[in-house]
């Protein structure tokens, strides 16, 4: 009695060792890859519960969700020689779960390694201004680049691959800060030009009115008088148009030769009539007689062989009226 309790008992956890081996639970996310005596079978198992043989079967699992993956930063030369210091994360999944378990070792590192890889190989080709403002071309030559060995024979696919960060030297940091407020400054004078220039049409175009009609300059005066009084200031400057004085020069009667001349014009004419007899007076004036001056007699010159000879005659001095009026004077 007791030898048949044993063996029920035998029976009982063997069964429970065979039940345990030959049912599996795969999950929703997963898929099961059966291997019969070390060989793949061609079909996999699907999520829920699965049966396999007790003996020479095994049911391994593959993970069918997206991995979201971080790629360590890599330092490289940009096309432009600019140093950066640029990192990534790569989103991908298992598309074949066979080739992924089969065709590599361990498809999580190799993914790992061929996405640093390729991110240093999409810096050397792309320039510093690329990799910040263009970074969705980038993104997208960086999955190509990645998926290309993944997908055919790993049997991932890389979804998706977005730059993180970009860093840069300080140096460069500090010359594309100058860049910018030179931009900045260059659109800034452009639009103060453009207001200028619109303003001088506009004042250009507002003269014209005035001109044509005065009484609107006359206007404008008045209302900047206006605003200069609300001011509250102390001292108001009231200018005098032009076209007042050129009113009250219309006005004025023309008056006829000789009449109406003021005792400084008076004054100033008898002056000029006291000159000119002064002028008529020395204009009439006798001249000065001036008399005869006789000729210098000539005296004997010693020359160098010892003989007399008279020198030639000197011209005849012309007199100059300065020196004799002088003379006569004295």
């Amino acid at each position: 009695m007791v030898a048949l309790v044993v063996i029920l008992v035998i029976l009982v956890v063997a069964g429970l060792v065979v039940a345990g081996r030959s049912f599996k639970i795969v999950q929703q996310y997963e898929q099961g890859i059966l291997f019969r005596f070390g060989r793949v079978l061609p079909e996999t198992r699907g999520p829920g519960l699965t049966v396999i043989r007790p003996v020479g079967d095994r049911l391994q699992k593959v993970n069918m969700q997206i991995v979201a993956m971080a790629v360590p930063a890599q330092e490289g030369i940009t096309k432009d020689n600019v140093t950066v210091r640029v990192d990534a994360v790569v989103y991908f999944r298992v598309v074949d779960a066979i080739k992924a378990t089969i065709n590599v070792q361990n498809y999580m590192f190799a993914i790992s390694q061929q996405a640093q890889t390729s991110l240093r190989s999409i810096i050397g080709q792309s320039e510093m201004d690329q990799l910040l403002a263009e970074r969705d071309s980038v993104n997208r030559e960086l999955r190509r680049i990645i998926d290309e060995p993944t997908e055919g024979p790993w049997g991932v696919r890389v979804e998706r691959v977005e730059l993180k960060d970009v860093s840069l030297p300080e140096n460069m940091k500090r010359s594309m800060s100058r860049q910018a407020e030179a931009e900045r400054e260059r659109r800034a004078r452009i639009i103060t030009a453009d207001g200028e220039y619109q303003a001088s049409k506009r004042l250009a175009a507002a003269a014209n009115v005035m001109a044509r009609d005065p009484a609107a300059l006359q206007l404008r005066l008045l209302q900047t008088v206006v605003e200069v009084a609300a001011e509250k200031n102390s001292t108001l400057v009231m200018p005098i148009p032009v076209e007042l004085l050129r009113f009250f020069d219309k006005m004025t009667p023309a008056s006829p030769p000789g009449e109406g001349r003021s005792a400084a014009d008076s004054a100033s004419l008898a002056d000029f009539g006291e000159v000119d007899a002064a002028e008529a007076e020395l204009t009439d004036a006798v001249p000065l007689e001036i008399p005869d001056v006789p000729p210098i007699p000539q005296l004997p010159v010693q020359v160098s062989n010892g003989k007399l000879t008279v020198a030639p005659p000197e011209p005849e001095a012309v007199p100059r009226l300065g020196q004799d009026d002088a003379h006569s004077g004295t």
